[in-house]
């Protein structure tokens, strides 16, 4: 298993189809026990405007799928998404 970062930036003005996505985004998330850390991105007024997750994948496209199947992604929320792989240099994730 390797790790992969997910980032996600969403449509402009999208924050409506973001809320009524969030509650099955977090289930889907949090039912497939691949995500190690995950979070929005904030706007200049704090409000989210993308997502990024770190996943554990066995490979680079089992982590492309798994960010296809995301319900955010299935709604349409964003207008770009990268999956890279990811390897820690500092930190918790490091030790």
């Amino acid at each position: 298993m390797a790790l992969y970062a997910v980032t996600c930036l969403d449509k402009p003005g999208s924050l409506e189809l973001r809320l009524a996505n969030r509650p099955d985004h977090l289930a889907y998330a949090q039912a497939s026990g691949k995500v190690r850390l995950a979070g929005p991105f904030l706007d200049a007024d704090e409000k989210p405007c993308g997502s990024l997750l770190l996943i554990e994948a066995g490979s680079l496209e089992e982590a492309q799928g798994f960010a296809a199947a995301d319900p955010y992604a299935k709604a349409g929320l964003f207008s770009e998404v990268s999956v890279r792989p990811w390897r820690p240099a500092i930190g918790g994730f490091a030790d």
